[in-house]
């Protein structure tokens, strides 16, 4: 797991006031994403109308406190593994589900976007991104607490590559001089490794986790058949379909009532970050590797 340099070593809580003056609670909130699924909003607080002054006593003050909040996630996330013995005076439980964690890291997101500071911005971001595809395989599909953190940081590089907000056109913070004031060409290709990363592990988690509900659900009700029941007819019952050794579908799996609008949500992933990047970098961004992938 990656941490931004000052990391903090000790974690914070929820409760921790915001320094430099931020108060996410009162701020307002951006349009909605437009080529979001209508099923999945994630609004963005409007951002400070200028980026922090690069070394001052308020920006290494705000660098500290994201430091500490995502140090706080990353300890909740070990504790959740139990890789790591609990320390004596530590007073943290992990994570009970991916919407818990989810739920810390929206809270997150939304105070280093509303910084206006692309020195802050960039860097968190691109870790929160990497840290995330490590964070979504260790917990049960949650599609919606999923597919509402990728809206957010898909909003965020978009708009940090174009120096603008992606819905409004309103030029960000720190970029008066023009999107040189944002990422580096190192962090472009970084973002796109993580970002098409990303694209293919939430297909593989969310399909693997549907599969491995289904063949619980299959066992249990095979284990409350009558014994001398006949295989054919249970395995019929169960949905199991022996001829492909694994599960058939027969309904209110994550693939199946709403399979059109979930393979759209899928295809949606960073989808505008990959478009910017493609323009930026010359090289089409690899919007249809999804598509491909798919097809294979």
């Amino acid at each position: 797991m990656t941490s931004p340099e000052n990391a903090s070593s000790a974690g914070a809580s929820s409760s921790t006031p915001l320094p430099g003056g931020f108060i996410p609670a009162q701020s307002l909130p951006s349009p909605a994403p437009s080529a979001a699924s209508a099923a999945i909003s994630s609004p963005l607080p409007h951002p400070r109308g200028r980026a922090l002054k690069a070394g001052s006593a308020k920006e290494d003050k705000i660098r500290m406190y994201l430091s500490d909040r995502l140090f706080h996630i990353n300890r909740r996330f070990v504790k959740k593994l139990g890789t790591q013995p609990a320390l004596e005076t530590e007073d943290i439980t992990g994570y009970q589900s991916f919407s818990e964690l989810c739920k810390d890291l929206e809270s997150l997101i939304n105070i280093i976007w509303l910084s206006g500071t692309p020195s802050l911005q960039i860097p968190y971001l691109l870790n929160i991104a990497a840290d995330f595809n490590e964070w979504v395989r260790a917990f049960p599909a949650s599609p919606t607490a999923t597919f509402s953190i990728l809206t957010k940081l898909d909003h965020c590089f978009a708009s940090l590559l174009v120096g603008k907000d992606i819905d409004t056109n309103d030029p960000l913070p720190g970029f008066e001089n023009g999107p040189r004031g944002g990422m580096s060409r190192t962090d472009m290709v970084r973002c796109k490794s993580t970002v098409q990363q990303t694209r293919v592990l939430v297909v593989d988690v969310l399909s693997k986790s549907d599969r491995e509900e289904e063949e619980q659900e299959d066992w249990a009700e095979q284990d409350g058949e009558n014994d001398d029941e006949d295989e054919t007819d249970a395995g019929e019952q169960s949905g199991v379909d022996s001829s492909y050794g694994g599960t058939k579908k027969t309904g209110g799996g994550v693939w199946d009532d709403d399979e059109e609008q979930f393979y759209m949500d899928v295809a949606r992933v960073y989808e505008h970050t990959l478009v910017k990047l493609g323009e930026t970098l010359a090289d089409g961004g690899g919007v249809g590797d999804i598509v491909e992938m798919s097809e294979d």
